[in-house]
């Protein structure tokens, strides 16, 4: 029986640095590294051969060691908002879903990091189907590039919120944000992404390390640990005072300033109590707290506050000084909030192509 021949390792799961090397090793100068980078990010080559000022002999050994190829789009759906959720096929065959939100001037893009996750976070549709596997450094830029040459506006902002939890993926994660950050890829600057985590600790002490000004944002949710493990069961092995000391010593070795992420839900975390404690916490580590209403998510038992609770909750926040925001989730209509990313373009687009 004839043996399968390895799978070739693809191009963009490479940094400018490991490209480099992996091209001394093939004989090339190391300002190769720098054309293919260029072409690969800045002209959305999507194969060798329309490299076109390569030498033949060298995009005919760059075909050799690695495979190449953008992400299937496999649907699209649109929000009366503006927002759009994209979903691409891998090449194994999961699907995973990148959301488009447009605000004023501002593009982000909302990116996936894993095909499904497993923190299963009791008000999240991520984690629903439990977690299938990572994305590489290609699949995570991949759907950046895709929509960055999709749109005539630009993308101003990269926040890693989607499918997964990034901290999980962290030696992807690290890849893709020194592809995107490099000046000879796509160079976007760090201080433009956003890496959100639901309070890993080890990720959070490797995340200082990385040695680049991208924010972080701890999904916090609650500000008891009771509360917290209910809707988080990441709580149980790191509890919140654990993550404040991790939080604290990621400032002081040079870490920007933190976001507190937290989704309000009706009856669980939105009374004076739950306030209080949450501008505690934000006071200790002069964070700033996003707040986000509920997004539902069909066949879970969560509500959102009234529009006069999220006012009155916001209120009690204001009046402690503590800075924060108010942020509605756009892409409701569509499956596109915060929470409800998991794969659900893929049964309506299926039945649309038989």
């Amino acid at each position: 029986m004839k043996a399968e021949a390895p799978v070739k390792p693809h191009i963009g799961d490479l940094t400018i640095e490991e490209l480099r090397e992996a091209l001394a090793g093939l004989g090339e100068p190391g300002y190769r590294a720098d054309q293919v980078f260029g072409w690969l990010y800045k002209k959305a080559a999507d194969g060798f051969e329309a490299m076109s000022n390569l030498p033949k002999a060298f995009r005919d050994k760059l075909a050799g060691a690695f495979r190449i190829g953008p992400l299937e789009l496999f649907g699209v759906a649109r929000s009366k908002d503006g927002t759009e959720k994209r979903l691409f096929r891998l090449a194994d065959g999961p699907c995973v879903e990148t959301v488009l939100i447009p605000a004023g001037g501002r593009m982000t893009v909302c990116v996936s990091t894993q095909v499904g996750c497993r923190r299963a976070c009791a008000f999240c549709a991520s984690g629903l189907n439990g977690f299938v596997r990572n994305l590489s450094p290609s699949e995570i830029v991949g759907q950046i590039l895709a929509l960055r040459h999709a749109l005539d506006a630009p993308l101003t902002n990269i926040v890693f919120m989607g499918m997964g939890e990034p901290f999980d993926n962290f030696d992807n994660l690290a890849r893709s944000l020194r592809i995107l950050n490099a000046p000879q890829g796509l160079e976007i600057a760090a201080r433009r992404m956003t890496v959100s985590t639901a309070g890993l600790i080890p990720g959070i002490l490797r995340f200082k390390e990385l040695d680049l000004q991208v924010n972080l944002s701890i999904s916090l949710h609650a500000s008891n640990d009771e509360t917290r493990t209910a809707l988080m069961p990441v709580n149980k092995k790191y509890p919140i005072e654990k993550l404040i000391a991790a939080a604290k010593d990621y400032i002081a070795g040079g870490g920007r300033k933190i976001t507190l992420e937290y989704i309000l839900f009706r009856g669980i975390n939105d009374g004076a109590q739950d306030a209080e404690g949450l501008t505690r916490i934000a006071a200790r580590l002069r964070a700033k707290i996003n707040l986000i209403p509920y997004s539902p998510v069909h066949g879970l038992p969560f509500q959102t506050p009234s529009e006069a609770e999220i006012q009155a909750f916001l209120k009690r926040l204001e009046e402690t000084g503590v800075p924060v925001t108010l942020r509605h989730s756009k892409g409701r209509d569509i499956q596109a909030a915060c929470g409800q990313l998991a794969g659900s373009l893929i049964e309506e687009y299926r039945k649309a192509r038989k």
